[in-house]
């Protein structure tokens, strides 16, 4: 006899944007999730995704303008709703999070956590005091199966002694893309440029591949886009505990667009990811003469990948596959709000390396050292 399988948790998406939409779309397709509840200031797009919810054959969602309301209804509480996903603009995540989880539900948040230290710190705590409740920050690309294999090889010292990386993320953003809201390119929201809104996910898998950095030294510039208060063109230096380092590219100004490409290294094997695939794979215990890249690399690729074939392949929809189990038992989930907050600490030394001119260690930025410096971008036109 089988066992039945379990009921779907009740999700409830804050922020109906793109990112949204997205959350809720992959929702509809997973057998763990049903979306009751969304919430957004501006109506038509929370009823445009109740009706691309509706199209896909799912149950029609509450509408409610702001989260507040929504608590006060009795929408958003254990009971009503499992799970929360933030999906709003950057640097109102962790305070909206917070919000949700002293409600008594789960809470899953969009990358990044939140633009400054503080808040994202508040909800730590917040967190560690309601250990029965899961906190997860969205990280897809950690379950595409290239970062999955080589992470995989990381884990089995496969690479020897890693000693360098390079990450390249050489995106391209018109000044239309800046101009199409009055939040984007601030810091009070954005949270930062390149780095933080285009860059985040790349820089989540290098520290996912190599740990913790010790100090970074950056220098950023605003090049080639105007009425911007952040970055379009970022660069830095990470050093980590064992003495490996690390460079650093995030650019918005990379016409047509070149994408992204993380390069990591070591004493026994390298490799190479561009554009979400494993493109190379070297290692010494390769069969034959090591060199075999392509096999190794298919072979690795293979056993990454889950899921039956023709399903709905989606990154985003694998990491909720695991926040719902890891709902159901009562563990943390693959991509925890430590996570999240480490890559937030290296992306806010990056910044505050640029603003001081000298090297910032990730200690002083996640003990809250500089919660009270602000952070400032190099440009040509201010000569800095």
């Amino acid at each position: 006899m089988s066992t039945p399988a379990p009921a779907p948790l009740r999700l409830a998406v804050v922020g109906c944007g793109v990112i949204g939409r997205l959350h809720a779309e992959v929702a509809a397709h997973s057998p763990d999730l049903e979306v009751v509840a969304l919430i957004d200031p501006y109506a038509p797009a929370a009823e445009a995704v109740a009706a691309r919810l509706a199209e896909l054959g799912r149950p029609e969602p509450r509408v409610f303008g702001d989260l507040a309301t929504a608590l006060a209804a009795g929408a958003i509480e254990e009971g009503a709703v499992d799970v929360v996903a933030v999906c709003t603009l950057s640097g109102t995540h962790a305070a909206l999070a917070r919000e949700a989880l002293e409600a008594g539900v789960h809470v899953v948040v969009e990358k990044p956590l939140d633009v400054a230290m503080g808040p994202a710190r508040a909800l730590r705590e917040a967190a560690a005091a309601r250990p029965g409740q899961v906190v997860a920050v969205i990280s897809q690309h950690r379950h595409d199966p290239a970062s999955l294999a080589v992470h995989n090889a990381l884990k089995a010292g496969r690479f020897g002694t890693v000693t360098s990386a390079v990450a390249n993320i050489d995106w391209f953003r018109t000044q239309a893309y800046y101009d199409s809201a009055d939040w984007r390119g601030t810091w009070a929201l954005d949270g930062g440029g390149a780095l933080m809104n285009q860059g985040v996910h790349t820089l989540d898998l290098l520290l996912w591949f190599l740990g913790e950095p010790v100090e970074v030294t950056a220098h950023t510039a605003r090049l080639g886009h105007e009425r911007i208060e952040v970055e379009d063109v970022a660069v830095a230096i990470l050093r980590f505990a064992n003495g490996a380092l690390a460079t650093l590219h995030a650019t918005t100004t990379a016409y047509p667009d070149l994408g992204v490409r993380l390069q990591v290294h070591g004493t026994d094997g390298s490799a190479v990811i561009a554009a979400d695939e494993l493109v190379h794979f070297h290692a010494r215990d390769a069969e034959g003469t090591g060199w075999e890249s392509d096999q190794v690399a298919r072979e690795l690729r293979e056993a990454a990948v889950q899921g039956p074939e023709g399903a709905y392949a989606n990154p985003h929809l694998t990491q909720w596959t695991d926040i719902a189990a890891a709902v159901r038992e009562g563990r943390d989930p693959w991509v925890t709000l430590d996570d999240g907050l480490l890559a937030l600490a290296t992306v806010r030394a990056v910044y505050l390396s640029a603003t001081l001119g000298r090297p910032v260690r990730i200690a002083d930025v996640l003990d809250g050292v500089h919660d009270d410096q602000e952070t400032r971008t190099g440009s040509t036109d201010s000569g800095a």
